[in-house]
Parts: C-alpha cells; structure tokens; sequence
C-alpha cells in the first residue's frame, strides 16, 4: 500500500501516509498511477455480452445445444455463453451512488497490483495445463500454482496465501468479474483500519445467460451476511440500527457473517488470526469459521458499498468430494467445536448429522485452533450474539423438551411441510425419529416451535380444529397467548395433554386423533 511519489497528474484517492516528494502530497496516487494494469480493448457493442449483457443464442445446432448441455452440467453455469463472450468485456456504465483474470487486470490500477495467483487444484483439463501456462507468461504479472493432488478450496487458498508477496491479499473466485473502482476502496479501507476483512457488495451474474445484473443508483437496499444454527450462511436485509449507524452511502456495512468467497485482508492480519483451518477438508464451512474468528477476536467484517464485484451464484456445487456431505459437516463440527461454546448444543439439535460426527469424535484435532483462540485472548460466542448480531434467535441450549410430537392412539407424528413460502402442519404422517419436518422444541417462553433454526410456532386458532404456524413472537417481545403451551403431565395411558392459555387444544390437531399426545424427548443437550 505505501507509495513513493514520482510526480505528474491529478492527485487523488489517500490510501496511506508515505514518503513527501515532489507533484503529489504525501499518501496520494497519481491519475495516471491508477491507470489499469492493461488497457481494455475497443469492444463492439454488437458483440455477445457486450456491456454486460445477457448472451442471446438463436439458431443453436445439435452439436452447440449439447456442448451447452455438457458445460452446465460440469460447472454448473452455462460454459457455452462464457466460451462466447470476450475475455476483456466491459460492463458498460458506472451504476454506483469480465472472466475473472481479465476482469482485474482491466479494473485494478497497475500501481496497487502486485500479482495475480492462479491456483490450480489438481485439474484433469488439458486446457488448464501447458496451455495455460504459455498463455499466462504474456501477462506476466499472472502466475499458476499447482497442487499435485486435489484438495479443496481451504487448501488452494492457503497455497496462493502463502506464495503471495503483496501486503494485502485479496480472494477471489473463478466464477467473478469487477466493476470499475472495486479494489481501490477496499484497499482503503484496510489501510484505515488494518483489522478490517473487507468484502465488495456483491452484484449477481446470471448462470444461465452472464447477465451482468449492476447495481442501481440510491436508494440502496443492502444485505448482509447471516447465518442459522444448522450453520448454513444466508442473506439478510441491514437492520435499521445498522443503518442510522452509516453516515453515508460509502460507509461500511458491518455483517455478522460473510459469504467468504471474495474478500481482501491485510496479510499481517490473516496471518496473525489463523490463516484457515487448515484441517478443514475441500469446501464448506470455512467463511462461518472466519466470521465468528474474525469477531470474537478483534476485528470486523464489512462490506464495502462503493467496491462491486459480480459473482455467479450456482444451485449446487460442480464438484464432489469424497463422502460427500458429510466433508462439509466434518468442518462445520470443527467449527462449533472451537468457536461456539455451549451454543455448540443448539447446532447438534439441528444438524443431527454433525451430532453424529461429534459423538463418534471423527471431526479430527482442534487442539491447535482452541490454543489459537487462547492466545488471542477471544471473546465468548455469547458476546457475539450479544454485540455483533443481537436480531438472531438464539434457541434454549437446553430446552425444555424437545424431540416429535406423537399421537400415541395413532401412531403418527405432526409434520409440518412447506408450500407457497409457507409453513403447514400436515396430518397422519409416520413417525420417523429423523428429527427434521418432525422435529419441535419446547422452549422456557412455552413455545412449540418448529427445529432450532427457524421463527415458526405452533399456533393456536379459537373456534378452528387445526393449530397452523406463525412467526414466533421477536425477541424481547411477550409471547403471544396463542402460542403459549402448558403440558400437563397425565396418567401413563393418558400421559400427556397439550394446552393453549387461550383454550384447550383437542387431539384433532395433531393428526386428527384422541386427545392422547406425548412429547419424544431425544438427541443432546
């Protein structure tokens, strides 16, 4: 980030205090020093894609439709527009307040781009090898590293971190292209706050035809980064209080969580609070891990408004990994087993498959991330959920009661499907002790509220023979009457009977049986 002023041009964007020379002040770039590394080509606005927009194809013959086919089904994008459109594609106009390489070295300014690190992960595609290669030394900035065996992203990542020379690092994935001025602010950022992780807002390029979708001009609506006790990441609008925060549309945004695949850090910084776990397999995981490392131990993540990169955001991932799923899992255990405290429970409750993991004690050695986290002298995952993301639910870690609710006359669960974006209780559906659709807890507010990822309560209707769902009441607020439950404990052919304070809930609610209904406590906590 630091710079020696040479002198000439307009001056603008301070990123850092530096040596005083002559032309510019100190801490200031030249105009023509953020010039981009290469020059972009004229393009032809009639070309397909041009401008970022969406490939159009007409006429297909037999041959194209099933290299289309054919490229979907490996990268789970459609290969046959992006092997059509030019590497060095503008995205047209500016909408704030191209193939990934050629994308940053048309946007980067050649004066803050060290190098570009290719990782290739063990690839069996011939293009990717000595083509590649003699390809990348006419760019010469561009340099391949190669794994000999297949290992992952966590893996690549690491390669290309510690190969890397540059001061900050920035991570990116194949599948990207950058609106002009996307890494300036970044960098800016970490140089006002060198803790910073940073993340561009992330415009969306469609799989299907690489449409550039840009962001409109003000007002704008941001989201940022969430996450559910299955641990899996989402997204989520910025809560009001965020927003009174940012004094302006070039604010950062903080989030709770990121998406993890394309960020800059300080590489001081990604050294000094642990890199990756390295013991985290393939893909999976491993932004979560960051975030709650990130937060619990001094620092912060953000996303940088005026930074806008375009990503394409696939259904499922291209690839397999051995045991499938379960690799996924295995990480997200290792998370919870360093970074989540107690919490750990709520998780186990909802991932029955991590549950597993952990009780057979295959999620490998944490020792060294737990010693990580001692050095650096990190926060609870209490004070996480209290200062950095209060709007979450945070389940009981130990409910109640918690398990499937049987009708013991019919032998049959309440199950709850989801139609039209809505949850509905379904009847006469056989018990199948996988937790799941299945799955209620009983919380301390006397909820029944449905597994212990979502806001969606058993909820009792005066006058009707059916409860249905409703969001649970927010926290802080009282809960509602109708979602309120006593469980009285019966006679052993009558065990128990369920209750609402508003009236007595009749057995015709749950599968439409006796009155007859028991609660199967089961799992940990």
């Amino acid at each position: 980030m630091r710079k020696e002023n040479t002198g000439g041009g307009l001056c603008s964007l301070q990123l850092k205090y530096s040596v005083a020379g002559p032309g510019c002040p100190p801490g200031f770039y030249t105009k023509e020093e953020l010039e981009p590394h290469l020059q972009r080509p004229p393009q032809d606005p009639r070309a397909p894609g041009a401008n970022g927009k969406p490939f159009v194809s007409h006429g297909m013959t037999l041959e194209e439709h099933y290299e289309k086919l054919h490229g979907f089904n490996k990268n789970q994008f459609n290969q046959f527009a992006s092997d059509r459109i030019s590497l060095h594609r503008d995205l047209g106009e500016d909408t704030r307040h191209p193939e990934t390489v050629y994308s940053v070295l048309h946007t980067a300014p050649a004066a803050l781009l060290t190098e570009i690190l290719l990782v290739d992960d063990a690839s069996t595609d011939d293009h990717l090898k000595t083509r590649l290669d003699e390809y990348v030394k006419q760019l010469k900035i561009v340099h391949v590293l190669r794994q000999r065996e297949r290992k992952g992203l966590v893996a690549a990542r690491l390669l290309g971190a510690q190969s890397a020379r540059g001061q900050v690092l920035t991570f990116l994935d194949s599948h990207c292209e950058c609106l002009y001025g996307w890494l300036e602010p970044l960098l800016a950022r970490i140089a006002e706050q060198p803790t910073a992780v940073v993340s561009p807002k992330i415009a969306i390029i469609d799989k299907d035809n690489l449409k550039f979708k840009k962001p409109v001009p003000n007002p704008q609506h941001y989201m940022r980064g969430n996450f559910n006790w299955k641990l899996t990441f989402g997204w989520e609008a910025v809560p009001n209080k965020e927003k009174k925060r940012r004094k302006n549309e070039t604010y950062p945004i903080r989030t709770p969580t990121f998406a993890g695949g394309l960020f800059s850090v300080s590489k001081s910084y990604f050294e000094h609070i642990g890199t990756y776990d390295d013991q985290m397999e393939f893909w999976g995981g491993e932004n979560l891990e960051m975030s709650f490392r990130v937060w619990q131990c001094g620092g912060q993540l953000e996303i940088i408004p005026c930074s806008v990169v375009g990503h394409i955001f696939r259904k499922k991932s291209p690839h397999t990994f051995p045991n499938g799923s379960s690799i996924v899992t295995r990480n997200l255990v290792r998370l919870a087993e360093v970074w989540l405290d107690d919490y750990k429970w709520v998780f186990y409750r909802a991932n029955r498959k991590a549950a597993s993991i952990f009780k057979e004690n295959s999620f490998g050695d944490v020792s060294e991330r737990r010693t990580l986290r001692e050095r650096l002298k990190c926060r609870s995952f209490s004070w996480y959920l209290g200062n950095i993301y209060p709007e979450a639910y945070v389940p009981d870690i130990r409910p109640v009661m918690h398990g499937q609710l049987e009708n013991i006359g019919w032998k049959c669960c309440l199950y709850v499907k989801k139609t039209n974006k809505r949850w509905e209780p379904n009847e006469k559906v056989k018990c199948n002790n996988k937790g799941g659709a299945q799955y209620f807890e009983y919380t301390s507010h006397q909820e029944v509220r449905l597994s212990a990822d979502v806001d969606w309560c058993l909820h009792a209707n005066p006058g009707e023979a059916m409860v249905s769902l409703k969001r649970c009441r927010f926290k802080g607020e009282v809960t509602t009457a109708a979602q309120v439950w006593t469980f009285t404990k019966g006679s052993r052919q009558d065990p128990y009977k369920i209750r609402t304070t508003s009236f007595e809930l009749l057995a015709v609610a749950l599968c439409q049986c006796v009155s007859k209904v028991c609660i199967q406590s089961s799992g940990l906590g």
